[in-house]
Formats: structure tokens, C-alpha cells, sequence
């Protein structure tokens, strides 16, 4: 469409551009699949990344499709009868993107600087901030996530459960620094039902780097 004006004429986007959009895509991991061994297999990683969360990602497109018809039509039963699969598989594609970016072969050990500052203002040590993570883990009933999580209103650390696959911050508000995957699909191949030697074992390649980086993002 144009318009034309004492400056010239103009251009101006058609609607129909201003709401098209990109599909979404499964990332590509930042190591190969059997970087993490021996605490979390290649065969769990390849399921992981390659089924689980590729099926997430085909699922948003399919649902945000249906979801721009019903806009389209303005067909509000369907709008809300689809916010379930929205919820569901967007988020799943949200923390997942965020999970294999908060996972590395050269991981494990402590977070320096700010962020453990803030670990020891908000729980006391990082030893204390570990075992609540871990508890608050285990503890997730069926399947669903614990997070460490930004909290701007109120400038500090807060520990959360979510579950399914709830995104931590369309549901609690708080900024997502480190997830941890407690659906058994995450980790039954390698330690069965035994979720608490997954949790063990999956401090040993917690990317501190990349949590430290989200924390200062969040706190800008």
C-alpha cells in the first residue's frame, strides 16, 4: 500500500506481513552428542535433542497455524482450545533451547564472580544452594523441571519447580538462569528410575559460564 504526502510517497507493509513469521527450529547442540559422557550418555542426548525436542518444535508450527487461522477468523473457542498445545510444546522448545546451552563437557565445578556473590547473599553458601536445587528436583512429582531463577522485582535468586513442561518465566515471572530436566526421558537410559544419581551426576557438566552470562543479561 502507499500513500503519498508532501515528503514523498511511502510505502507501507501490507497487515499480512506485519504478522508473518519465521518458523521455529530445532538448535544445533554446541557439542556432539557424547560430549557429556560418562554423566549423561550419547544415546540419551541424540533421543533427547534429535526426537523429544524436535517433536516440541514441529508441534509450536503446527499449532501456531492453526492458532493465526482461528486469529484470522476470529474464532475465539478455537484460540483458547489451542493454548494448551502452545503452553506445552512452546514451552518445551523455550527450555530445552535453554537446557543444552546450560550443559558442557568442560562444565561442573563452582560459578565465579557475580553470580556467586548472589548464590551466597540468597542461600548462604553454594554447598546450600546446590542441595535445594537437587531437593526441589527430586521432589517434581511425574515429570517437569527445577530452575534457578532471576526474580528483577525483587534483585535476587529464587528457586522454582515447574511442571510438564510450564516455561519458568510465562508462568512464574522469573528469568530462567539454569534448568534442569527431570522428565524421565532426560535420564531413564543411563540411571532408570533412580532420578537422584541423575541429579548427582549432571552437577559435573553444569555450564557455569553460560548461567554467569544469563545472570548479567537479566541484572542489565
Amino acid at each position: 500500500f502507499f500513500f503519498s504526502s508532501r515528503s514523498g510517497t511511502k510505502l507501507i507493509a501490507p497487515l499480512g506481513c506485519l504478522v508473518s513469521r519465521q518458523k521455529h527450529t530445532l538448535p544445533d547442540l554446541p557439542y556432539d552428542y557424547g560430549a557429556l559422557e560418562p554423566h549423561i550418555s550419547a544415546e540419551i542426548m541424540q533421543l533427547h535433542h534429535s526426537k523429544h525436542h524436535a517433536t516440541y518444535v514441529n508441534n509450536l508450527n503446527v499449532t501456531e497455524e492453526k492458532y493465526k487461522e482461528a486469529l484470522a477468523k476470529g474464532d475465539v473457542t478455537a484460540q483458547v482450545s489451542l493454548q494448551p498445545a502452545l503452553r506445552f510444546n512452546g514451552g518445551g522448545h523455550i527450555n530445552h533451547t535453554i537446557f543444552w546451552t546450560n550443559l558442557s563437557p568442560n562444565g561442573g565445578g563452582e560459578p565465579r564472580g557475580e553470580l556467586m556473590e548472589a548464590i551466597k547473599r540468597d542461600f548462604g553458601s553454594f554447598a546450600n544452594f546446590k542441595e535445594k536445587l537437587t531437593a526441589v528436583s527430586v521432589g517434581v512429582q511425574g515429570s517437569g523441571w527445577g530452575w534457578l531463577g532471576y526474580n528483577k522485582e525483587q534483585g535476587c535468586l529464587q528457586i522454582a519447580a515447574c511442571a510438564n513442561q510450564d516455561p519458568l518465566q510465562g508462568t512464574t515471572g522469573l528469568i530462567p538462569l539454569l534448568g534442569i530436566d527431570v522428565w524421565e526421558h532426560a535420564y531413564y537410559l543411563q540411571y532408570k528410575n533412580v532420578r537422584p544419581d541423575y541429579l548427582k551426576a549432571i552437577w559435573n557438566v553444569i555450564n557455569w559460564e553460560n548461567v554467569s552470562s544469563r545472570y548479567a543479561t537479566c541484572k542489565k
